[in-house]
């Protein structure tokens, strides 16, 4: 698949389904490939009559990396609880971006957005200040950044925040594991060789630690984006696993709040991972919206506004 050279970046993307089809994209999280998305969601969107485009964010998989500055995360977090202003390498508003000249640049004038953790918050962004692009907003394990809300689990934070210096892919295998384990679905747990296999290919893809320190500064430099929802006019959804622990669902609660509108779906059992197990409920969610977010959208020539 080819790289499209932005104005700020060039992104590596896959394009897949009809392409006289309606267009869905799909917006990763932290440090995330794009490949973390699972086939099977993937497949039954584009057999719902979508086409798919996903790819990976700047400083992540194979799109540019935006070195070598490696912020201060105990620095950003501190400022964060603080509501201080920071100064990370990017911003959110800056991958946002990124991924309305992507749009641009394959001649996309809407799409629906589907967003994931980080995704989620770069899709509401875009929602929110690019009206006129999104169709749809589809919000899954993601937060509205509130300073209020519930932290994640002490120890996932801690992890978050203190990631070792690891030699070697066994040594990262090693920790992915261990981080997977504590934020996956707990009633969909998955076999480790899976696991396994998945955290291998993502390495020998791509590993690049520089680009998770970047990406995570954005996030914490980010604050609340509850203002910004609220100017959210396209039909919203949120999907959110009750047993979260590392966006917990709160988050998602307090997202679905502050659009009007919107429609919230809690998922008993899953955690911070799209488990194999949930693909039919949640691509089942994200295609039923799509289709109520048909009938509430005006021509492409026009802004898209919420029905009564």
């Amino acid at each position: 698949m080819p790289h499209i050279k932005t104005t700020h970046t060039e992104l590596y993307y896959e394009d897949q389904g009809n392409p006289d089809d309606p267009v869905i994209i799909l917006i990763m999280g932290l440090a995330t490939q794009m490949i973390a998305w699972p086939p099977s969601l993937k497949k039954r969107l584009i057999n719902s009559g979508y086409r798919l485009i996903s790819f990976d964010n700047r400083d992540a998989g194979l799109s540019a990396k935006h070195g070598p500055h490696k912020p201060n995360l105990l620095k950003h977090f501190a400022a964060y609880r603080l509501r201080l202003r920071t100064h990370p390498p990017y911003t959110l508003t800056d991958m946002a971006n990124d991924v309305i000249d992507l749009m641009d640049a394959l001649g996309i004038k809407q799409a629906h957005l589907v967003g994931a953790s980080m995704g989620g918050m770069i899709a509401q962004i875009m929602a929110s200040t690019h009206k006129r692009h999104v169709l749809s907003l589809t919000s899954v394990m993601s937060s509205s950044g509130h300073h209020k809300l519930p932290m994640p689990k002490k120890r996932v934070m801690l992890r978050l925040l203190k990631r070792p210096k690891l030699k070697g892919k066994e040594a990262y295998i090693h920790y992915s594991l261990q981080t997977y384990r504590m934020i996956e679905s707990p009633a969909y747990p998955k076999d480790e060789s899976h696991i396994r296999a998945y955290i291998e290919a993502a390495y020998e893809r791509c590993y690049y630690p520089n680009g998770y320190l970047r990406q995570l500064a954005a996030i914490l430099s980010s604050g609340d984006r509850s203002e910004l929802l609220k100017e959210i006019e396209c039909p919203t959804l949120v999907i959110h696993g009750k047993e979260d622990p590392l966006s917990p669902v709160h988050g998602g609660v307090h997202t679905a709040l502050q659009v009007k509108g919107a429609k919230l779906a809690l998922i008993d059992g899953m955690g911070h991972n799209l488990p194999e197990p949930l693909v039919p409920k949640i691509s089942e969610l994200i295609i039923e919206h799509l289709h109520d977010a048909t009938d509430l959208t005006p021509p492409h020539n026009a802004h898209p506004k919420r029905s009564p």
